[in-house]
């Protein structure tokens, strides 16, 4: 009986000390305005100056094949010549192309091995071409890689600390070609909501009208918000989003619970609710215990000293827990609360979320990862 009035009592306190907080977002933090994203990039290219750990040639025709490419369009001819080098690697190039990157600009990239090489410290990457997804080449890099890891091996052992084998190059890349976006002259665009949701999309749309004093903005569907230009905004779509992203509406979340079994993680939505619904918690231990004894004969006897099994078996059966009732309308955060101020764990607390959306007193979708 005590343990249910420790639940009462935690779940009331928790109900006073959790006041009602409206978060109110930016424009710009919550949506996105469509066909301003990154284009990713990506290209194939060599590392050089490693010190011996390098592709081995032998179990990497490829990167061979490329250095002797290489090497001719150097003027060096190597055809038929057995090059066996440990400080060169073959690598994978990745970086991601900002909107509206100029020609001439510079972005970091991500160099990472493609071969068996074991470390590409100290190494620098060759001029290598990075490609979009519609083949054609949009920057350029080359330079010395930075890695945050580090590899060190003695003859008996070996140390690792990170992931030696990929890096990046700060501004590495040089932008050759620009995504025409002419941003300016749009008569109307399209905001998509990162999380859509129909009551968000609304007040979004609301907020612009308000703003603008008339009806320019229109929800179509839970995640896009159609908006037009207005007269006193003619040839000026730049100006009015600078206007409108920093516009404060209230986001809407649907009512969800979020656990990852694995790391025992729980992270819950503000308006999940509890129906009403009696709670009992308790388990079953079973403590088996070995104390083996040595048992000797008598002095001068024909006997043999053996070891005599002694076992202890102890059980634990909670019987003493009770049913606890959660009236209606009991937050999810109150009955967390409540079961933190028990001691209760997370595996536990898991087990009892699941035990509540089974009974169908969870007002909320609980999603596994």
């Amino acid at each position: 009986m005590r343990r249910i009035l420790t639940i009462a009592l935690a779940l009331s306190v928790a109900a006073v000390a959790a006041p009602a907080v409206q978060a109110y977002s930016r424009i710009k933090d919550i949506a996105d305005v469509e066909g301003v994203r990154d284009n990713m990039l990506v290209g194939y290219g060599l590392v050089v100056g490693l010190n011996g750990t390098g592709d081995g040639l032998r179990n990497a025709p490829g990167t061979q094949q490329s250095l002797q490419a290489m090497l001719e369009r150097l003027g060096v001819n190597t055809r038929g010549a057995n090059i066996s080098s440990g400080s060169v690697a073959a690598v994978i190039v990745t970086a991601n192309l900002p909107p509206f990157a100029t020609q001439g600009s510079r972005i970091d990239i991500t160099v990472s091995a493609l071969g068996d090489a074991k470390n590409l410290q100290g190494g620098t990457l060759l001029v290598t071409p990075l490609l979009a997804a519609d083949g054609n080449i949009y920057a350029v890099a080359q330079g010395q890689i930075a890695i945050s890891g580090f590899s060190a091996q003695g003859a008996a052992s070996s140390v690792t600390r990170g992931v030696p084998t990929s890096g990046r190059i700060s501004a590495g890349a040089i932008v050759e070609r620009e995504i025409k976006f002419d941003l300016a002259s749009l008569g109307n665009l399209r905001l998509a909501l990162r999380n859509p949701d129909l009551t968000t999309a609304r007040r979004v749309s609301d907020a612009i009208n308000t703003f603008v004093g008339s009806k320019v903005a229109n929800f179509t569907d839970p995640g896009t918000i159609r908006v037009g230009l207005p007269q006193n905004y003619q040839g000026n779509m730049v100006g009015l989003l600078t206007d409108i992203e920093q516009l404060r509406v209230e986001p809407d979340q649907p009512a969800k619970v979020v656990i990852d079994e694995a790391s025992g993680i729980i992270v819950m939505g503000a308006d999940v609710r509890v129906s009403s619904v009696a709670i009992a918690q308790g388990s079953l231990t079973i403590r088996i215990s070995e104390f083996p004894q040595v048992s000797q004969p008598e002095p001068f006897s024909d006997g043999q000293t053996t070891v005599v099994p002694r076992t202890e078996i102890e059980v634990q059966d909670s019987g003493d827990k009770k049913l606890g009732v959660l009236r209606s309308g009991v937050s999810l955060q109150q009955l967390v609360n409540g079961l933190n101020a028990l001691g209760i764990g997370p595996r536990d607390m898991i087990a009892i979320l699941q035990a509540i959306k089974a009974s169908g007193a969870l007002q909320a979708e609980i999603e596994v990862m």
